[in-house]
């Protein structure tokens, strides 16, 4: 639903396993299941290979409509946050869409501050979106 959804993501479809795990942190990865369904996951990405920039990531977040309003997207920020500190994280970035309200309101309830707007950052079918910048300092 999030890249169907056409507000959470600039990618058009889901990438393989083996490519999503290498863009990740190993240490940065939850999935919150109800009843054996994926209800929601979180996880965290390098925001550089340079070694000034280790203790800056890129949170990606996702909750699946039929899970949300339930606490989920809270509940996997609280715990994401929670192991960024216990990693030496002390800046986190995610980039949301404009008109994705229900991320810009989650992010925002944990301290997450718009600090940029990158017009027309990239097209999304053949319409160039722009994304808001969001940060939190750990």
């Amino acid at each position: 639903m999030g890249i169907e959804g056409g507000i959470a993501t600039f990618e058009t479809k889901a990438p393989d396993w083996e490519e999503w795990n290498k863009s990740k942190l190993t240490y940065g990865r939850l999935v919150a299941e109800i009843k054996g369904n994926v209800a929601g996951w979180v996880a965290i990405t390098p925001y550089s290979s340079r070694q000034v920039y280790k203790g800056v990531v890129e949170l990606g977040i996702y909750v699946d409509p039929d899970f949300q309003g339930n606490g989920i997207g809270s509940a996997l920020i609280e715990s994401i946050l929670k192991i960024c500190q216990k990693e030496g994280v002390w800046t986190i970035q995610a980039g949301v869409f404009p008109e994705n309200i229900a991320s810009l309101a989650l992010h925002q309830k944990f301290g997450f501050n718009v600090v940029g707007r990158r017009e027309k950052i990239a097209q999304l079918h053949w319409e160039w979106k722009d994304v808001l910048l969001l940060e939190k300092k750990i």
